[in-house]
Parts: structure tokens; sequence; C-alpha cells
């Protein structure tokens, strides 16, 4: 049983308060890195994990545990505790005050089991799970980390928070989430000392753009002066958006792997799953066929560095390739035309490309173009589903939504996901318009259950654009 979109349950909250470190720490500026400015960074990043009732931590309160962990964690990673400020020419960076993280204590008269068994995003009252607390929106002045721990009537306990995101990615996010843990159960100090180390993925001097970034449209002639910019935000949605989870099992994954032409495998889960994503969005779209479809994905580049990020880094090091082709040859070409132009996206990921991006954002003084794109996130090894306070591993961890309902890009996160039997998957939450939702998940789901051969997946999947499902 998925999680029931009826759940309606009340939630007791205490007014918010600021967790600072446990003891008095430097007050310094820290510059962040030109990587971590990147345009598609600039917001903040919800996530929740959700605990189960552990009898032998009977008589434990976890917000006592956690709430003192993360003062002794802060001391460690005591930027944190600080605030992003914005100087000249949109530079960030944080101004190490101390006054801490924002931290909600909360109850609420509901059970884990009627989350459903799996949960399964997008689930109910996500917004009482985790408060939007007055004044701690964006990202500038504002609080870089906020807790809201809900206890719940089982047992159980819901752990949400939301990341300023210039300050790291989701790996850096879960190492000290994990120096939390770890403090929670009883260590005394974190087991990997963080790095700060900013100006690692900071511009070279004279920055020298060396390589095309479509994510940020320098497929066109770069423009130097920003005033010329004109800058296009992302537009508010105006069809009202939509937000679905499929379950990618072996026996999905093996349908859609039968989809590629033989001399593409062996492919990743990854390129076969958002090549996948991406197709059955540029039809469900009905867009008009010259229409640029574009696809960004958010891809790790640590392993790209020689010599390499220094250990315990907690920056962002994060490339967002973007493919780019048209409706009419996205949609009339086979899975294996997307899957290449994936393949050959993330393949452009090298540490002079890391450089390049660092220039380029330099030069554009932060405020390169953002284009309307499809944004794809995988999150199914990054850490979050083993992070442990004392009460186990979590039972569900992941956003409640790929994306926020104002904002009309179409997202895509990919989630750690294991059934009943212990058979792992992978979880895909998509947020796409209203009226593209329900045409693509037909799509989709044809082509997760149906062989290339059989006549309705085969139908639906060489549809003309514009075609009425």
């Amino acid at each position: 049983m998925s999680t029931p979109t009826s759940l309606a349950f009340a939630v007791r909250r205490c007014e918010p308060e600021l967790v600072a470190p446990a003891k008095a720490t430097p007050h310094e500026f820290k510059p962040l890195s030109d990587i971590d400015r990147q345009l598609y960074l600039q917001f903040q990043s919800p996530h929740y994990n959700f605990y189960a009732h552990n009898p032998s931590m009977r008589g434990t309160d976890p917000v006592m545990v956690i709430r003192k962990a993360i003062a002794q964690a802060l001391v460690y990673y005591y930027p944190y505790a600080g605030r992003i400020r914005q100087e000249p020419e949109n530079k960030l960076v944080v101004d190490c005050t101390g006054e801490g993280v924002l931290f909600i204590e909360a109850d609420a008269d509901v059970t884990l089991e009627q989350f459903g068994d799996p949960i399964q995003p997008p689930f109910p009252c996500a917004d009482e799970l985790l408060n939007n607390v007055p004044g701690s929106e964006g990202i500038i002045n504002t609080p870089l980390l906020i807790f809201q721990i809900t206890r719940l009537e089982c047992g159980g306990f819901v752990l949400g928070f939301r990341l300023n995101h210039p300050m790291s990615d989701a790996i850096g996010l879960v190492q000290l989430l994990s120096a939390i843990g770890e403090i929670s159960r009883g260590a005394q100090a974190p087991s990997i000392v963080p790095v700060w180390k900013r100006e690692f993925l900071c511009a070279r001097n004279p920055p020298r753009v060396t390589c095309t970034h479509n994510e940020y449209g320098n497929h066109h002639e770069l423009v130097l002066d920003p005033s010329e910019l004109n800058v296009t935000e992302f537009r508010g949605c105006t069809d009202g958006a939509a937000h679905r989870c499929f379950i990618i099992g072996p026996k999905e994954l093996s349908n859609i792997r039968k989809w590629v032409p033989p001399h593409l495998l062996p492919c990743s889960k990854f390129e076969i799953i958002t090549a996948s994503l991406w197709r059955c969005y540029a039809i469900a779209s009905q867009a008009n066929p010259n229409e640029e479809m574009r696809i960004c994905m958010l891809v790790n580049a640590r392993s790209k560095f020689n010599p390499p990020v220094p250990e315990g880094y907690y920056g962002n090091v994060l490339a967002l390739p973007a493919a780019i082709t048209n409706a009419r040859k996205l949609c009339l070409n086979s899975l294996g035309y997307a899957l290449e132009l994936i393949r050959h996206a993330k393949n452009k990921i090298t540490e002079e490309y890391m450089r390049s991006l660092a220039d380029f954002i330099e030069i554009t003084k932060g405020l390169p173009k953002g284009l309307q794109s499809y944004v794809v996130s995988d999150l199914t090894s990054v850490g979050f589903d083993q992070v442990d306070y004392g009460w186990g591993k979590p039972v569900y961890t992941g956003p409640s939504k790929a994306m926020p309902d104002d904002i009309n890009n179409s997202g895509t996160y990919y989630l750690p996901y294991r059934n009943k039997e212990g058979e792992r998957g992978i979880m895909v939450l998509i947020s796409l318009r209203a009226p593209v939702m329900e045409r693509f998940a037909l799509l989709f789901e044809e082509l997760t259950k149906h062989h290339p051969d059989c006549g309705p997946a085969q139908q639906h999947m060489t549809l003309p654009i514009r075609h009425k499902l």
C-alpha cells in the first residue's frame, strides 16, 4: 500500500529555536566557491527521513538526543551556524556568526503505519513535517539549515530538514548528518574531519572558458557584459503541478532495457531510466516539433579531479550537464537516440570541464541565463538512507515532491527503495505540469510493463508529436 493522499493529522509545534555550536567558534568570513554559487543551486532543498519505533530506545527522546548532537557537531561544522552574505559581483561569503541552525520540536497524532507501507511520495501534509518559518526563506541572511523533529504516536519520528544549497551538495550534507548521527550514538567527535577549502573550486586567474556549458546556454555566443545577459527567470506554473512516484524494480528495468539497441549495451541504470523519462516526457508534452528539449542531470564530479577533492570537503562538487535536441527528433527516434545524447553529456564532465565552469560563473558574475529544463537528480547512493541517530536506518528518505508547485521546470529524483521482500529498486519521483503528467504516466507505465514487440506499448512509444492519447 502506498502513502494515502487523503491522510490528515494535527501537528503541535513548539516555538522555533536556534541551536548554536556547543562551544565558542571562530567569527570569520569564509568565501563560497564559484561552483557553490551556480544559478541552479540558489535555493533551499527540503528532505525527510522517517524512522520507525525502536524498542531498545524506549524512554529516549529523539528531540533531546539529536538537538544536543547538532550543537556538538556544529563545533566542527561551525560555518553552518552562520549566514550567507552577498558581496559585489554576486560573490557569496559565509559570515560565521555562530547564531546557529533553526530547530523545531513537534508532535503529531499519526503513526508511521498510516503513511503507508512502503512510504511513497508525494506524502500529504509535508509542510506540517517541516514548517516554513517566517523569515527563513531565501539563501541570503537566513539560517543555513532548518531541522524539525516530529514525534509520532507509534514511537517513531520524522526528521525534516531544509538545506541552503550553496553550502553543500547532497554528499556534503550527508557528511554532516552522519556526524550528528555518530555523536547521537555516543561518539565524541565525527569520524571524518570536515574540510572547507572552497578555493579548490574557484575560478582561475585569469578565467578561461574552454568548454561548452549547455546547462547555461553557452552553446550561444558568450555575453561578457552582465548587464546584457537578459537573465531568464524560471516561470511560474500556470497549469498546476502534478507529482507522482513510480517504482522501478528488476522486472521493470529489464523491460526498459529491451528497448535499448544492442550496440548501446551495456548501459547504466541512470542512463536507461533517464532516457526513458526524457522521451516519454517529450511525447507527453505534445510540444511544437521544433521546440528545444533540454535535460539537465546533477552529476557528482568528485571522481574527476587529480589531485582529488580533499577528503572531508563538504561543498558543492556538482555539474549539470545538459543534453539538447528538439521535440521532433526526441519523439520520432528510438530510445537509443535519447540514451546516446545523455551518455555524451555525462561523459563531458572532466576536471577541465569543472574548471571551465567555475571560470564561466566568474565571467558572468554568477548570473548566466536560467533556461527551461527537465532536471534529474540521483540520490540512490548518496547515503541519506544510511544515517542512524540510534533508532536504526530510515524507512523512507527523500523529498515530498521533485519540484515546488510554483516552478514551471519539470523534475525528477531517483530515490533508494526496498520492497517487503528486501528486493532493491529505484523510486522515481516526478513533478510535471498536470496535463502532461496524465499522458506521461500512461507512456511510462507501458514502457516498464511491455516488451517492444507488444502492440500497445509499441504504438504509444511511436506516437507522432501532438497526438492526443
